[in-house]
């Protein structure tokens, strides 16, 4: 399960339900997807096929969204 946190034009941004305990969200997009990590710094994790563009709107909707993003990982995971 992949639950969808929001999404913003052509980005999609969730979590993956079976995945590492460090905070993060992963972000698609029709020309490739990301991930970023929410703690100890939001910061990029990975990148594939996003351009350098797209990767810093994404990064810019992640601050943007960070409260709720927080919030969507706590009710989700339970921690």
């Amino acid at each position: 399960m992949s639950p969808t946190i929001f999404r913003q034009g052509a980005f999609r941004f969730f979590f993956f339900s079976r995945e590492e305990l460090r905070m993060h969200v992963h972000v698609t997009h029709t020309d490739g997807e990301a991930k970023f990590w929410l703690e100890p710094n939001i910061e990029l994790a990975l990148n594939q096929g996003l351009s350098h563009k797209q990767i810093n709107e994404a990064l810019a909707l992640v601050h943007a969204h960070h409260e709720e993003i927080i919030n969507a990982w706590h009710s989700h995971f339970g921690n």
